[in-house]
């Protein structure tokens, strides 16, 4: 694979950021963000965290900004995720991925924290001890249920993916764009956009060529992160599908499908969690409903719920009212019980927050 730089270009603080949406950040945020990285030394410490079970636009917006500042000259540089430390499969040979390292090997003082993918505190975990102190928090994140829980907060709900944000604060500390700085934020950006099916902006695809642009390639990108499975993953799924439950009435009459999987359907068919995060689109894809829900077991009694809409309800808010968060048409959130339990808490509130 043939690599180049791409130099990015200065930045006019009147201008329409060409990543994306990212002016619906304040002016002022994104100032304190700048002299937030540029107010440290080069050789301080420098902890970059993103959420627990990271996704590609997680991992890939955090390991992209960590090559950036490696780029600046930054030495001293770890990266993190609150829980096990078990990176998928798909994203372990992103570019950065040396930096990654156990939540108990995070730095304990860093003077600047970047969070990356993060709607709210309580989604760092034991990390979140981390936060306060003697430390700059900086948040990157995509989410309208972000909380602000950083000292500086770069929200910016009409972002495509995290990566939009991270790209932008890149180009404002003036990293020249690299192929693996764009590996890591082409992943981040077409996993979070789902291979592009969900883009509503020509921006998104203005810098995904501005990234394909460095010579990475995003056919190979494509097989690695979203074409390659192991074969007991495919079982588990047809397993998994098999007990979908389909109900019409469901969210005003626009349906509800939904299923689950457990811990022990896992250890069945030899398989770690990460391919489980696939189950949403086969269940988002059934024409009579609206609403996709699938009910992950994290361990027993608790469940990670996914959720998705295709325009009917929001689905962001029935998240938040769960404890959880995330966008109108893409969100989730922690929860305990069986899995018919968990559905009988989500149907009213589906009623309750039709578009």
């Amino acid at each position: 694979m043939t690599s180049a730089s791409v130099v990015r270009p200065g930045i006019d603080p009147g201008r329409t950021p060409v990543t994306g949406s990212a002016a619906a950040v304040d002016e002022a945020a994104w100032a304190s963000a700048v002299a937030a990285v540029r107010g440290v030394p080069l050789d301080a410490e420098v902890q970059l965290i993103c959420h627990v079970n990271p996704d590609g636009d997680a991992l890939g917006s955090m390991l992209g900004f960590a090559l950036g500042l490696r780029r600046l000259g930054f030495t001293r540089l770890r990266a993190t995720f609150p829980g096990e430390f078990d990176v998928p499969e798909p994203y372990r040979a992103l570019p950065g991925s040396d930096l990654l390292v156990p939540e108990q090997e995070a730095y304990r003082s860093a003077p600047l924290i970047l969070i990356f993918d993060v709607a709210a505190e309580s989604r760092l975990g034991a990390l979140a001890s981390l936060l306060g102190g003697v430390s700059r928090v900086v948040v990157l994140d995509h989410h309208a249920s972000n909380t602000d829980f950083g000292d500086v907060n770069l929200v910016d709900p009409g972002a495509a993916a995290t990566s939009v944000v991270a790209d932008e604060l890149l180009t404002r500390l003036g990293v020249p764009l690299d192929a693996e700085i764009a590996e890591c934020l082409y992943v981040a950006l077409t996993t979070d956009t789902g291979s592009f099916k969900f883009v509503r902006t020509p921006a998104v695809h203005t810098l995904a060529a501005r990234l394909i642009a460095t010579g990475i390639s995003a056919a190979d990108i494509a097989r690695r992160t979203f074409d390659t499975r192991p074969f007991g993953a495919m079982k588990l799924t047809g397993e998994v599908l098999g007990r979908a439950v389909l109900d019409r009435s469901a969210a005003g009459g626009h349906g509800l499908a939904w299923t689950y999987a457990t811990t022990a359907d896992l250890e069945r068919h030899n398989q770690r969690p990460y391919v489980l995060d696939a189950l949403i689109d086969p269940i988002r894809g059934v024409a009579e409903a609206d609403v996709a829900v699938v009910i992950k077991e994290l361990t027993p009694g608790e469940w990670a719920v996914s959720l998705r809409s295709k325009g009917a309800v929001d689905v962001s808010a029935v998240a938040v009212a769960l404890g959880g968060g995330g966008h109108r048409l893409a969100a989730g959130f922690t929860a305990h019980g069986e899995p018919e339990d968990v559905i009988m808490r989500i149907r009213p509130l589906l009623d309750a927050h039709l578009a």
